[in-house]
């Protein structure tokens, strides 16, 4: 659908360009926004790159040990049917100590690894099971402690105060994750009473 809409805006806001007379102020906007999308596109990869490393630092040695020991009581009620010793156990957690950094792009490929171990593992393959369904929402609602990405594009763009946003992503965040999982938990034992 996005490969209809924005051609056709592009191609109206051309014409009306042509039409006021502004196609000068066109060009001028369309090599500004390339020159600015390639600098937050560096900005981005660079630090995708150093948090990436990271994570793949931590998953080798034993802070992904202390990691799992602090998250294990919440792993316990969220995944009730996943075992510490499971691989999945590992790729969830990896996603959402990713997601907690504030690192969307880097828990995205760790996200897709959780959740296509779960699918093998699957019985009935056209149906998510209890722990992925809590897993999307959970990906999805991304509680940041440190929202990396946000905080970086606020700098590229020239933001005076880029961390100023971090406590009202710390309640939106908080918000989502408890809504989300309370309606995951009703879903399923409503699916159950079926």
């Amino acid at each position: 659908m996005l490969d209809i809409i924005w051609p056709f805006f592009i191609i109206i806001s051309i014409i009306f360009a042509f039409i006021t007379g502004n196609i000068e102020n066109i060009n001028n906007s369309i090599f500004e926004s390339t020159s600015s999308a390639l600098e937050l596109t560096l900005t981005l990869i660079g630090m995708m790159c150093l948090w990436s490393g990271i994570m793949e630092i931590a998953e080798n040695t034993d802070i992904m040990n202390i990691l799992s020991k602090v998250l294990s009581p919440i792993m316990k009620v969220l995944f009730k049917d996943i075992k510490k010793t499971d691989k999945e156990y590992k790729e969830i957690l990896m996603n959402i100590i990713a997601n907690l950094l504030g690192l969307g792009n880097a828990a995205t490929p760790l996200g897709l690894k959780a959740m296509q171990t779960m699918q093998e593992k699957n019985p009935d393959k056209d149906v998510l099971t209890d722990s992925m369904a809590m897993f999307i929402v959970l990906n999805t609602a991304s509680l940041q402690i440190i929202p990396t990405t946000v905080i970086a594009i606020r700098s590229s763009l020239g933001s005076q105060n880029p961390t100023k946003i971090i406590f009202p992503v710390w309640v939106s965040g908080v918000c989502a994750v408890i809504c989300g999982t309370i309606a995951v938990k009703i879903f399923i034992k409503l699916e159950k009473k079926k």
